[in-house]
């Protein structure tokens, strides 16, 4: 794992597929596929440094997006995607041969129901009771409900930790929500602060993934659980910090392997910014804006349900 921050999520994902390329194990999977394989990895990233969507390939924000908001709705149903040009489930759902639209109780429903808890609703309740909280979790693995499932969670879970923002910290953070000078931000105390919501608190999330598409599922989860955290901070008004993913099962599927070898060829290119500009998590609502994204254009490869 790359610590230095000098290195771009981009350089940090390239390293990933490296290893896998050159210590990755030979497995068998339920596709039939064949992977190669390394367990247990950990990638982080701090989201000071920008938004981390990959640039050494081109990146669908928009279908990101609009499979978090099905998420946060609760929604289980594949209608939604399609309604809003989404087919990334349209593998499994065939594969499950029901045609009433259904995918089972997966992430949605285990996000805002399960057994009757809405864990979303839990987790916004307690970072504003208790921020220091060790119980800021969301758990989708349903062990009751796995076989109801047209495809169990990879990413099983996440929680959440947020720590207090030093004055220096808030001054800046008000230097650039409100545009002002630094110099001008360093006079102001945190009483000063207080008054223009300036947040108080920032806040990181770790994801647990127990099987990981390196070459398709990986970048998308990695801009899925970033937008997650930005939504988060916006709703309960604290600075997304940290984004920590540790990873199981981390593997390229042995069809991935060319495209792999051509992405690494890739220089990175700079990070885009992504600002949120209303959100209610609640009702799975919110608007965005990705700036300056730029990127090497897409590289297709097969899907393996």
């Amino acid at each position: 794992m790359i610590e230095d921050k000098d290195f771009t999520i981009d350089e940090r994902y390239q390293e990933l597929l490296q290893t896998i390329l050159d210590f990755g194990k030979d497995k068998k999977d339920r596709t039939g596929t064949g992977t190669k394989s390394i367990f247990g990895y950990t990638i982080r990233w701090d989201m000071t440094q920008g938004f981390p969507l990959l640039t050494t390939k081109r990146m669908p924000m928009k279908t990101i997006a609009t499979e978090l908001r099905w998420f946060l709705k609760g929604d289980t149903n594949i209608k939604f995607l399609h309604d809003n040009n989404c087919h990334i489930w349209d593998g499994d759902y065939k594969k499950s041969g029901r045609t009433d639209g259904e995918l089972g109780p997966i992430y949605g429903k285990q996000w805002r129901d399960w057994n009757g808890e809405d864990q979303i609703k839990n987790l916004i309740n307690e970072l504003k009771i208790d921020p220091d909280s060790r119980r800021l979790m969301v758990n989708s693995w349903n062990v009751g409900e796995l076989d109801k499932m047209t495809l169990p969670p990879c990413h099983y879970g996440f929680q959440m930790y947020t720590t207090e923002l030093t004055l220096e910290e808030r001054q800046l953070e008000f230097c650039y929500r409100l545009g002002k000078d630094v110099s001008f931000a360093k006079k102001l105390e945190h009483a000063d602060l207080d008054k223009d919501y300036v947040p108080k608190r920032k806040i990181s999330l770790m994801w647990n993934q127990r099987s990981v598409d390196v070459f398709l599922g990986l970048p998308f989860n990695i801009a899925s659980y970033a937008l997650l955290l930005k939504l988060i901070g916006k709703e309960v008004n604290m600075v997304p910090d940290q984004l920590v993913g540790n990873l199981g099962d981390t593997h390229l599927y042995l069809n991935h392997l060319d495209q792999a070898k051509e992405q690494l060829k890739r220089d990175p290119i700079m990070l885009p910014e992504l600002k949120v500009s209303k959100v209610d998590i609640l009702r799975g609502d919110f608007a965005y804006e990705l700036i300056d994204y730029e990127s090497h254009k897409s590289i297709k490869a097969p899907l393996s349900n």
